[in-house]
């Protein structure tokens, strides 16, 4: 899960005009999350670099023995472009759910860590970005808000929700491609895709040759011709 925040900055120009009435040379020019946004890369590698020594996780300093400690396994901050601006992104990785207490107590955590633990630290780094330097708060004290994004499921719950594909078999049975397209079709009719059924026999007319047709049969019925899914390597199998 993600937990999005405000990002602002303060921006000192190489060459200062002090003329300009918006400009102090002691405090610099506020930027906002859209000002930013034109300096995601430079804030993103800055981050990443700053958090290398410890990997990035802010869990580290997380010494409480409760169930947060428990189910959270990593808590990493980032920056990210959201609703159109450049905000603090801390993804969290969970081996289970947590509850509204406990992500109550995760937010205070980090809520410190931005304003008195990493965070403090990571502002007063300079960031590099061509006319200027950049220096990045985390933590603002107004309006912070640490807010969860909630994932679209949508998508999700279709790949879940989407039919098998029934199984057909091919070798020792009749090898007229009529006779193989009507058998493929009534598997798909009978496991309620009929949309499929005629999907694939507008395509099997269309194509130029019998063994494309039981190539095309095979992506609605799993057939020997069917592709296997890859097995998963072990990390011992990586070179």
């Amino acid at each position: 899960m993600k937990f999005y925040s405000p990002l602002t900055a303060d921006f000192f120009p190489n060459e200062p005009d002090y003329e300009d009435e918006f400009y102090d040379e002691y405090e610099g020019y506020p930027q906002d999350g859209h000002e930013l946004l034109e300096y995601e890369t430079a804030i993103h590698d800055a981050v990443e670099n700053d958090t290398r020594d410890f990997g990035g996780d802010l869990m580290q300093y997380y010494h409480e023995d409760d169930s947060v400690r428990g189910k959270v396994v990593t808590a990493i901050p980032s920056v990210e472009v959201h609703g159109n601006k450049l905000c603090g992104c801390l993804t969290v990785e969970l081996k289970e759910p947590l509850l509204d207490d406990e992500q109550t107590v995760l937010c205070n955590y980090i809520s410190g860590q931005y304003s008195d633990g990493w965070g403090e630290g990571f502002e007063q780094r300079k960031i590099d970005v061509g006319d200027g330097k950049l220096y990045v708060h985390f933590w603002q004290d107004r309006d912070f808000e640490l807010k969860c994004d909630v994932p679209d499921m949508t998508e999700f719950n279709k790949l879940l929700n989407r039919p098998k594909k029934p199984k057909m078999q091919l070798i020792g049975q009749d090898g007229n491609i009529f006779a193989i397209m009507g058998r493929a079709s009534r598997l798909l009719k009978s496991s309620g895709q009929g949309d499929k059924a005629k999907e694939m026999l507008d395509r099997v007319m269309s194509c130029d040759s019998y063994q494309k047709a039981l190539n095309i049969i095979s992506e609605y019925v799993e057939t020997e011709l069917s592709p296997k899914p890859t097995p998963k390597r072990g990390r011992g199998d990586a070179r």
